[in-house]
């Protein structure tokens, strides 16, 4: 029997590049799922890819916005029934900047995404998932230590953590596990993103500082921040609720 048979899961941020690699494992696994984002022509080419067929279909909404929260939970239910997996995993990386020239609004944008959308998603979604589901929340290292000039991001992945204990030990009684998981850097956008933030013009020099905290000595590639989190889809997980699971190749040890 495959992991996920007969589960149904629901994905924010199901465009980018942790969310679509999930939702690919899922399918595998035999998951109906539900991709979640904000832009539909990125939904689009995400299901293209994936294939799904009738068992993935997609919403366009905005994490930030409770009616859209709302709405995504409800099409979930109205296309599949039920919620037995949520990966809570809508995020943005804001700018490089220390903190006194940081940009206010960049600053409330990445609040209201990776800190008011998980704490939405985690709202509204819990009330439609079954007895003994799984919500799986995406922090970060950046969600256990600190680091310069991105403060803002820090802030929002320690706040993740406190989100998921507190939802961890308010589902408890249902038998719902809340986990959150923790990569180190990752081959995607985001990170390219911010290795440019890091050193303008030199983002491979940022990039070679990274990998150098790393004992593994590479980022993460996608797939193995997707392997983590459909294990704690998975009910070989059964026992594993407020934690923090960390994947991030050696680098919380240096």
């Amino acid at each position: 029997m495959k992991r996920l048979e007969n589960k149904v899961a629901v994905i924010t941020g199901g465009a980018g590049s942790i969310g679509k690699t999930t939702a690919k494992l899922f399918l595998a696994e035999g998951a109906k799922v539900v991709l979640v984002d904000l832009k539909e022509d990125d939904l689009k080419k995400a299901a293209d890819e994936l294939q799904g067929g009738a068992n993935l279909t997609y919403c366009v909404a905005d994490v930030t916005q409770s009616d859209q929260v709302r709405k995504y939970v409800g099409e979930t239910v109205k296309a599949f029934g039920k919620i037995d997996v949520f990966f809570n995993n809508a995020g943005i990386e804001g700018v490089v900047k220390p903190i006194t020239e940081y940009p206010e609004e960049v600053f409330d944008r990445i609040v209201a995404v990776n800190i008011r959308g998980v704490w939405l998603g985690a709202k509204y979604a819990l009330p439609q998932m079954n007895d003994g589901a799984s919500m799986i929340i995406t922090s970060s290292v950046a969600g256990l230590n600190g680091s310069p000039n991105v403060s803002a991001y820090i802030t929002s992945k320690h706040a993740d953590v406190g989100i998921m204990r507190a939802v961890a030990v308010e589902a408890a009684p249902r038998r719902i596990r809340v986990n959150s998981v923790h990569p180190s850097p990752v081959e995607n956008r985001m990170m390219y993103s911010l290795e440019e933030g890091f050193a303008p013009g030199h983002a491979e020099d940022a990039h070679k500082s990274l990998v150098a905290t790393i004992p593994l000595g590479r980022y993460a590639q996608p797939e193995e921040i997707g392997q983590l989190v459909l294990f704690l889809a998975s009910d070989e997980s059964r026992f594993i609720t407020g934690t923090t699971q960390v994947v991030d190749g050696g680098m919380g040890v240096i």
